[in-house]
């Protein structure tokens, strides 16, 4: 299994889509950038084109993705994972390797579904944080 995620460019190349209205994004992907420095390009998925986001629209209000131009490459904590081994720091690209282990898998998605789902509680998050709330 391939895990360095940068080494391709173009429109193909791995892309960290997250929300860019949230202020707990933001911050996570910001502070995430200027310690591990990834290579993996992270925008915020608004600014991605329509034709890309379109189909994971639903998901991208929930949890960050990694895409490969229209296809989803990673979800939620894998995604954050992948992102993190795309830096040239050992340390980052090991942390980023454990969200993909057997035994950590289930934990991680579990800690990335409560997150997202109270980032507006989380700091930096804001009212706009907040989930959409679905209608059961």
């Amino acid at each position: 299994m391939r895990t360095d995620l940068s080494a391709a460019s173009g429109p193909e190349a791995p892309t960290l889509a997250f929300d860019g209205d949230c202020g707990f994004c933001r911050a996570t992907v910001s502070r995430l950038q200027r310690r591990a420095r990834p290579r993996m390009r992270a925008t915020p998925w608004h600014s991605l084109p329509d034709h890309i986001t379109r189909p994971h629209r639903e998901r991208l209000d929930r949890e960050v993705l990694v895409l490969r131009g229209t296809r989803v490459a990673d979800s939620g904590a894998q995604a954050l994972g992948s992102y993190l081994a795309s830096s040239p720091r050992f340390r980052y690209r090991a942390t980023g390797l454990l969200p993909r282990a057997p035994v950590i898998r289930q934990a991680a998605r579990l800690v990335h579904r409560q997150v997202a789902t109270h980032r507006h509680r989380m700091p930096g998050g804001t009212a706009a944080c907040a989930l959409p709330r679905t209608h059961d």
